[in-house]
């Protein structure tokens, strides 16, 4: 009988806070409040806070009711010459978790379904928890693509991926169309893009 599902929820904090005291108080925070609770709470910080965040609160965990540290994205290569970019080892042991292919990575970065695909699969080769982003535009969704789309990245995020099976994968829909435009997406439009 396979595990029950635990709940994820992760926080994407993006370029907030702009200042390391305030992302430490806010971990820190977050981690008070969760305490106990039967989920799974990722705060995902710049990457310039990750080490004093993680140092705050007692590390990486992945277990209900502790707070987890996640990466806002990855280079799929463990080093080499990619300026900027933070490798998979780099990650190891501060990090837990790493968002993939966020909507925004793949807008103003160019991030392809087969970057993703490597970025998953090194994820899972180091020992971290893919949080792997999929969802469709509004473009996409009035044309009725959902599925199309959906599916596409979904598929791509796993090609690279021998097992999936104790890979950790978690899989975030993530409506592109419902983002900053006043228009939410349901409860019923999750599920529906679930099936």
């Amino acid at each position: 009988m396979p595990a029950p599902r635990i709940p994820l929820v992760a926080g994407n904090w993006k370029m907030n806070p702009v200042a390391q005291q305030a992302a430490v108080e806010l971990a820190v925070s977050v981690r008070d409040r969760t305490a106990g609770e039967p989920t799974r709470t990722v705060v995902c910080p710049p990457a310039i806070w990750l080490t004093s965040v993680a140092a705050a609160v007692g590390g990486s965990s992945v277990e209900p009711g502790r707070l987890g540290i996640g990466a806002q994205t990855m280079h799929a290569e463990g080093s080499g010459a990619y300026t900027g970019e933070t490798s998979p080892l780099m990650l190891a042991g501060i990090a837990h978790y790493v968002i993939l292919g966020h909507s925004e990575r793949r807008q103003y970065d160019n991030e392809t379904d087969a970057g993703v695909a490597a970025k998953v699969a090194s994820a899972v080769a180091n020992g971290l928890i893919p949080i792997a982003c999929i969802g469709e535009l509004g473009d996409e969704r009035r044309a009725g693509l959902t599925s199309t789309v959906i599916e596409r990245q979904l598929r791509a995020a796993i090609s690279r991926l021998t097992e999936i099976a104790g890979s950790g994968l978690v899989i975030a829909y993530e409506p592109v169309w419902a983002i900053g435009t006043g228009d939410a997406a349901s409860g019923e439009d999750a599920q529906d893009a679930a099936v």
